[in-house]
């Protein structure tokens, strides 16, 4: 939960998921100081953002295997798999590489789990796309699988090849463990043996936005390179009510040997404004060498708010912003956060320095306490062409858009006093919003009076928008908040 020490008050909603808000194709591992895990960031830095649990159902954000992309990198940073081999961690991973923007699989290796880690390099290149990478130890040789093919025009193919036993290379020949005959789509493997059998564990469908249809399946042969015999049910893990498209994830097993299975899926009310959401499932093995069963662990707790008064010398982990459009320079200390830096040539939304929704519904404030020309205030994104926000400009509130990379103010209020305002934009289940602002403790006034704010059109198909501070001025203004806060309602 996002607490890192500041005072938590909780939304009275009942949430099904563990980690709540965009955190797509988890991966999960057991430690000796609990579990970690690690999900999809697609465009968003820091990259992979990693979890701690002690108990598989209560996590804390720890930080991000990347702080800095690695230098053959250029986005799409999807699918992390961790690794352990000896005193070393292993992070498997798969993003767009800068050449040629073709998607391949590198690796990372730490003496943590949950930080300093070190770009290995590239360590898969297959053809126009290989992603989803999952490591399995067979008797004592290792193997990577990955999904291929899916931007061919041929059937996609779960592939696998032999691993050096440092876990830094790729050896031998490449060979197929499972193909997708019936173009359902096929991705995000996760392999386990039980008894004589190999189980391949995958997902089917379409795994992003409203129209999804992502569901889990498996196969299992009697050696690990097949072949493998599919189970032709529908779906091996049915979801949580409330929930659609659960998929991609990997198992972990606890102290008392029960498996655990850590995928995403939607909640079908806010469905891409929060992304897939981390959730929890069982693993039951059979007592007649049947096929296992799958059953999503049912957990009751209210929504995690934010309240940050920037008291501490360092951002709470939980901050993010689009690397590609924007370069944050970010101070904090003294119960200040000072925001600004430099955004790219088509960037007309300025900097966003924002955090994970977990809900379609809640209130979002700050308060600016300096003054200068540059606009600073809230804003939700979707990205540099997708986003808007209010803020202050010298002695005036603004409320803008940014529509096809078309910035617009479409009200502004002027003021009798500049500094400290308050500002707030509220977010309503019909996925529109509303502005505010409020001087000198007054009562809030609302901008763009008795109209509501589409905000449907922000979330990308990837990823959930983020909801935070912004900043749009020259790289020597700055902007500097005393307060920001996020109530679920």
């Amino acid at each position: 939960m996002l607490l890192w020490g500041m005072v938590n008050q909780c939304a009275a909603q009942t949430t099904t998921s563990v980690i709540a808000g965009d955190f797509p194709d988890p991966t999960v591992i057991a430690t000796s100081k609990g579990y970690y895990a690690a999900g999809t960031s697609s465009e968003w830095a820091p990259h992979y953002p990693v979890y701690h649990s002690t108990n598989l159902k209560d996590w804390k954000q720890v930080g991000y295997v990347f702080d800095k992309a690695p230098e053959w990198t250029a986005g799409s940073f999807w699918a992390p798999e961790y690794y352990h081999i000896n005193k070393t961690y292993y992070i498997y991973y798969t993003a767009r590489r800068k050449s040629d923007r073709v998607s391949c699989i590198g690796v990372a290796t730490s003496n943590y789990p949950d930080h300093g880690f070190v770009d290995r390099g590239i360590i898969i290149d297959h053809g126009k796309e290989a992603i989803d990478p999952f490591v399995y130890n067979d008797n004592g040789q290792l193997y990577i699988s990955f999904k291929a093919y899916g931007l061919d025009n041929r059937p996609i193919e779960l592939l696998a090849c032999k691993l050096s036993a440092d876990g830094l290379k790729a050896e031998g020949e490449m060979f197929s463990l499972l193909k997708d005959d019936k173009g359902k789509g096929m991705e995000g493997q996760s392999i386990l043996k039980h008894g004589k059998y190999y189980y391949l564990f995958y997902s089917a469908g379409g795994c992003c936005g409203i129209r999804c249809s992502y569901h889990i399946k498996v196969a299992r042969a009697t050696s690990f390179a097949g072949p493998y015999e599919k189970n032709e049910s529908e779906e091996l893990l049915k979801p949580a009510p409330g929930w659609k498209c659960s998929g991609h994830g990997t198992f972990v097993k606890n102290a008392a040997g029960q498996y655990y299975y850590l995928c995403h899926a939607y909640n079908e009310r806010s469905e891409t404004l929060t992304g897939r959401e981390g959730m929890l499932s069982t693993l039951t093995w059979s007592k007649n060498n049947s096929w296992p069963a799958m059953k999503m662990v049912a957990i009751s707790r209210p929504l995690p708010n934010i309240h940050d008064n920037f008291t501490t010398n360092k951002p709470a982990p939980y901050w993010q912003y689009d690397y590609h459009n924007s370069t944050p320079v970010v101070k904090q200390g003294n119960g200040k956060l000072s925001l600004s830096g430099t955004v790219s040539e088509k960037n007309n939304a300025g900097i966003i320095y924002g955090v994970r929704p977990v809900s379609d519904n809640f209130d979002m404030t700050t308060t600016v306490s300096d003054s200068n020309e540059a606009i600073k205030g809230l804003a939700f994104y979707g990205d540099a062409n997708a986003a808007l926000g209010v803020g202050t400009s010298g002695k005036q509130v603004k409320l803008w858009v940014v529509k096809d990379g078309r910035f617009n103010v479409i009200d502004s209020v002027a003021l009798t006093s500049d500094t400290p305002v308050k500002l707030k934009l509220s977010m309503a289940p019909d996925r529109t919003c509303k502005a505010y602002y409020s001087v000198k403790d007054q009562d809030w006034k609302e901008m763009y009076a008795g109209k509501n704010i589409p905000v449907d059109a922000l979330p990308q198909w990837d990823r959930a928008q983020r909801i935070g501070l912004f900043f749009k001025g020259k790289a020597t203004e700055s902007a500097q908040f005393s307060s920001f806060d996020i109530v679920n309602k």
